[in-house]
């Protein structure tokens, strides 16, 4: 990497819909500098350099052969993450990616393999469980606020990218669907609460065969569902607990965020995984017997969130600080592979309608501090 006390050189492949998440964070972050953007459409590239003062553009080669750039962000289609992720590595760079880290176990596993030869690293989204919601949320139950974990309940509903979505066809074809789209981010912080998943069980439908994208220029036109557009979901832990989930892609009924983790002396309430932070609250037991139609008191107590609220990057910026301090990151690439594992492993459970081990499994998962901040200029 370049010099220790400088930041950290940064290159995007990939300017489509999300690239403005992580431009509007990286371009903030001290500890970075994003050089340049590549893309194959290469005048996507330039709109968001010049958006986001980014001082090159241009194709995907352009970014690989920069020697200024130590880490690159993958933000391609789910398809190809592990083709390009590849070639960044072959490009002698560390690589975070968009999740999941691929589609498919054995091309994930070549990919790590390849880096740990290298001697480089792989970070996978999403880091929205880096942020201070669920790190705060995850020391709560390190410190025993609510006692012993013993399950968990989460819930992904609605009806389907395509209302927002200029081109959503991907998101229903292999990779996509609401599990591998939106289960990361849920998986990624059940994962954190309760270490690696033992097993899974699943059932699964498609709502219809086909879709029609509802904004943009594509309006109109109509594509394949090629992957259960709702599954229900069990999951089983390791080190104990156990955990019910439900995706949907079906539902006229918005329902999104829903994370409650339920221990032996209280229910805990987790902000959206796919948001850094929001409110976080524990319910307690009731104390008493309550008789209707007298009214159901419980005590929720407000847990403060700790923590500086960011955005899409946290995830690279503390890779980046860990490689320059020679400690391991947290959102790593094993962890991706594990959460890919289990989310394909839910897939062949709906398919088989039974149980499926999840074969794989990670250590014990790395917090982000407290006193982490973004805003900080540490190197």
């Amino acid at each position: 990497m370049g010099s220790a006390n400088a930041p950290v050189g940064v290159g995007i492949i990939g300017a489509g819909n999300i690239s403005d998440q992580y431009l509007t964070n990286l371009t903030s972050f001290p500890d970075v500098r994003v050089l340049a953007i590549g893309d194959l459409l290469e005048d996507r590239a330039a709109v968001q350099a010049a958006k986001y003062g980014v001082p090159r553009s241009g194709g995907v080669d352009l970014v690989l052969n920069d020697p200024d750039i130590d880490i690159v962000v993958n933000l391609t289609i789910p398809a190809v993450h592990v083709e390009v992720s590849e070639a960044i590595i072959a490009a002698g760079k560390h690589v975070w990616t968009e999740k999941p880290i691929g589609i498919d176990r054995e091309e994930s596993r070549r990919l790590l393999e390849k880096a740990d030869a290298a001697g480089l690293r792989v970070g996978v989204a999403p880091d929205t469980v880096l942020g201070p919601g669920v790190q705060t949320a995850k020391r709560a139950i390190a410190r025993g606020d609510i006692g012993r974990p013993l399950f968990a309940q989460t819930t992904f509903q609605w009806q389907g990218p395509e209302i927002f979505h200029p081109n959503p066809a991907f998101l229903y074809a292999k990779g996509g669907g609401p599990l591998l789209d939106m289960g990361p981010y849920y998986v990624s912080a059940l994962v954190h609460v309760f270490g690696p998943v033992a097993s899974v069980a699943a059932l699964g439908l498609q709502g219809t065969p086909t879709r029609r994208v509802q904004v943009g220029e594509l309006t109109g036109q109509e594509f394949p569902v090629e992957v259960p557009s709702t599954l229900s979901v069990l999951m089983d832990f390791e080190q104990g607990g156990q955990a019910q989930s439900l995706y949907s892609t079906d539902s006229p009924l918005l329902r999104q965020g829903i994370v409650e983790i339920t221990g032996t002396e209280g229910t805990l309430v987790i902000p959206d995984p796919n948001t850094f932070g929001g409110a976080i609250t524990i319910t307690r037991p009731l104390g008493e017997m309550v008789i209707p139609p007298a009214p159901i008191v419980q005590e929720v107590l407000d847990v403060p969130q700790e923590g500086v609220l960011a955005g899409r990057g946290l995830g690279l910026l503390d890779m980046a600080r860990s490689i320059r301090d020679g400690r391991p990151h947290v959102a790593t690439g094993r962890f991706g592979y594990h959460v890919l594992d289990t989310l394909l492993s839910i897939e062949e459970a709906a398919a088989a309608r039974s149980f499926v081990t999840v074969e794989s499994t990670i250590d014990e998962v790395g917090s982000l501090a407290a006193d982490f901040d973004p805003l900080a200029a540490t190197l």
